[in-house]
């Protein structure tokens, strides 16, 4: 928990500093705490801390975790892909969605999130370094598809996901996270609510602030190493 906390309190003032360097307000910036492959006891730490928005990539393991920990206070985002056949349970157990690449996956999201909750909080994930082997959706599709999204009952739209190409090089990540502003601020002229830049990891979120980042999606440095995996699922019950 000590170390949790002493990197929770390090993401916030790197957050900050940059923050302050680029004449933004840090309250701009929310912090998603990546806790994929992590345990409840590791989600309680950082909630402990004043933590309250946790990112989940695998169905299974997330549904887990939000049973085992049953808080309202939460706010559960799922970042991962996303199959046709996960998309009722996802659509009722997250908050917000940041990965949706294809307007099939947005129809069901809208079609299954029952009609009790709030609309779904949705990204756009966008393929911001045209990598054929990484998700998201090509630039030139965004404009059309995020219009559609943006007329469905049961999802909001608000913004923009994307993840770059790994690079150390501080201008070429600025590069990158910049094509993802522009995107979004050319959407905003025929979607002025649009809000949301989701960008921004462990390695690069000093880049990602600068280009106008909202959310900092953060694993390791809050969480220190991920755990390596020996292909058995981790247990996410509750701690006596």
């Amino acid at each position: 928990m000590t170390d949790i906390k002493e990197r929770l309190l390090a993401i916030h003032q790197r957050i900050e500093a940059c923050a302050l360097t680029c004449h933004r307000d840090k309250n701009e910036i929310q912090l998603l705490a990546v806790s994929k492959a992590r345990s409840v006891s590791d989600i309680k730490a950082a909630m402990s801390c004043g933590q309250r928005h946790f990112g989940e990539n695998y169905l299974q393991e997330a549904q887990a975790k939000i049973a085992a920990l049953s808080d309202p206070a939460i706010c559960w985002h799922y970042i991962g892909p996303i199959q046709s056949n996960k998309t009722r349970a996802i659509a009722n157990s997250f908050d917000w969605v940041h990965s949706v690449d294809r307007l099939k996956i947005a129809h069901r999201l809208s079609e299954q999130r029952s009609p009790e909750k709030p609309p779904l909080n949705i990204c756009l994930q966008v393929n911001i370094s045209a990598e054929p082997t990484k998700a998201g959706l090509a630039a030139n599709d965004v404009g059309a598809i995020a219009t559609e999204v943006a007329s469905m009952k049961q999802l909001r739209l608000r913004g923009l996901m994307g993840i770059p190409r790994a690079t150390s090089d501080f201008e070429q990540q600025r590069l990158q996270f910049r094509q993802l502003r522009h995107l979004l601020q050319r959407l905003q002229l025929q979607l002025p609510l649009l809000d949301t830049l989701s960008m921004g990891m462990s390695n690069d979120m000093e880049a990602a602030i600068v280009e106008g980042a909202t959310w900092l999606r953060i694993g390791t440095a809050i969480f220190g190493p991920r755990p390596a995996s020996n292909g058995a699922m981790p247990n996410y019950s509750p701690e006596p």
